[in-house]
């Protein structure tokens, strides 16, 4: 921290724990915060350009390598849209294999977030590498835990990263019935792991913030089901929006600060996508073992303090292994692994719940299939206004924290998100101007 007359700066120039590069300027007084920038710099990569006279049936392929945590609903969110586009129906079994493969990247992208990622920000530590040393168990079976979730995608996706077996109408090999009974049995040790974890998280310290005005809730939600990749687009107020009317709901701009556009809902109301979203519009459907747990904890919907949801991601990941058994329970295989379509000319739009929030496709494809235009909106940049929103209410009472403490707090605030992470370290330079 340093100190020039009234002002005061700090600098973070290395932020762990989450993807890409980024930078967080503060301006403030001693009475009030005046601005907050989540600058977002990392260089745009044009995936919905390199989609452009490309054949349909390699959206999957290609939008899969947008994220190596989250491939599944990036390739969910593009064969739903190509499904909706060509009018194509699926079997049931194969919807219940895409459900299942959900509840895969679900577990592994959760784990990973909360026992890697978040936990160290509640214990003080730097990493996980340092949060083993003191919590090696809870390392350990959040480890074990993770491995059941890439398992998952490993069987039906072919591979652990960037799976290849999936395909618009279903997937090129069906798994064989011993794959599936080996998944089994690593799932039925899987939900005692992770009923374990999500009871240690509610230990943590949770430092109090609640929202005021509150969140604007917008998530997927289903008669029967916690919604993955099937469901209406609905708000907290109520509000239910069609996939093919999002872009006329939701508008995107550009900040000259930021290379990641700002969403907002009819161009004016951030809103907040994700766990705590789907938690609060979803609860009824939560799975009895999740829902069950929950109450034990004492965890209702709505939560309103995003340092909280690191115990609802942990609850998610109770409800997607759960899930898993009783969708391989009850699995009964398609007569194909696929179904081909009947090429068109068309426009498609789906939206799937990537573990950060809802993923909103929309592909117009041609006569001979290939795509002329795609538009791919991701979570984090739904989120990012609602990010810098957290930081603006809650500094005002924490100016007064020691230089680490108020780092530290900033850092948190931004990782209760869970945005765009990855194995990779990237850097976050935080700037507080005291005017």
């Amino acid at each position: 921290m340093s100190e020039n007359g009234g002002s005061k700066t700090i600098r973070v120039d290395y932020l762990a724990r989450v993807e890409g590069e980024g930078a967080l300027h503060i301006r403030y007084d001693n009475e009030h915060v005046h601005d907050v920038q989540l600058k977002i710099f990392e260089p745009p990569r044009f995936f919905e350009a390199f989609l452009r006279g490309r054949d349909y049936l390699e959206a999957p392929d290609i939008t899969a390598r947008i994220c190596g945590i989250c491939p599944v609903a990036y390739q969910m969110s593009a064969v739903h849209a190509m499904e909706d586009a060509l009018a194509l129906q699926v079997e049931p079994g194969v919807r219940h294999l895409r459900r299942l493969l959900y509840c895969g990247e679900w577990i592994e992208s959760h784990v990973l977030h909360v026992a890697m990622l978040h936990a160290p920000d509640f214990l003080k530590v730097d990493s996980a590498m340092d949060m083993a040393k003191t919590h090696p168990q809870v390392v350990q079976q959040a480890l074990a835990l993770k491995k059941a979730g890439n398992a998952i995608v490993r069987v039906l996706g072919g591979r652990e990263i960037h799976p290849i077996n999936v395909r618009v109408g279903g997937f090129y090999r069906l798994p064989d019935r011993r794959e599936l009974l080996e998944l089994r049995a690593e799932l039925a040790e899987a939900l005692t792991l992770a009923e374990t974890l999500t009871r240690w998280v509610t230990t943590l310290s949770v430092p109090a913030f609640m929202r005021d005005p509150a969140y604007l809730f917008v998530a997927l939600t289903h008669d029967t089901e916690y919604p993955m990749n099937l469901g209406t687009l609905r708000t907290s107020t109520g509000d239910a929006i069609a996939a093919s009317n999002y872009e006329q709901r939701f508008i995107e701009h550009h900040v000259e600060y930021s290379n990641a556009l700002h969403c907002l809902l009819d161009g004016k109301t951030p809103y907040f996508v994700g766990p705590m979203a789907r938690f609060a519009l979803n609860f009824a459907n939560l799975h009895p073992a999740a829902r069950t747990l929950a109450s034990e904890l004492g965890v209702a919907p709505p939560c309103a303090n995003p340092f909280a949801s690191i115990i609802v991601r942990a609850l998610e990941v109770v409800h997607a292994v759960a899930t898993a058994l009783d969708l391989l329970d009850g699995y009964q295989p398609p007569s194909a692994p696929f179904v081909t379509a009947e090429l068109k000319s068309g426009r498609g739009h789906a939206i799937t719940e990537a573990p950060r929030g809802i993923l909103y496709h929309r592909y117009d494809i041609a006569e001979d299939g290939r795509i002329t235009e795609a538009k791919i909106v991701p979570p984090t940049s739904q989120n990012q206004k609602t990010i810098e929103d957290d930081l603006r209410l809650m500094l005002p009472d924490l100016m007064d924290l020691p230089e680490d403490d108020l780092r530290h707090r900033c850092e948190q605030a931004i990782r209760n998100y869970d945005p765009c992470i990855s194995c990779a370290t990237h850097f976050l330079t935080l700037t507080l101007d005291k005017v």
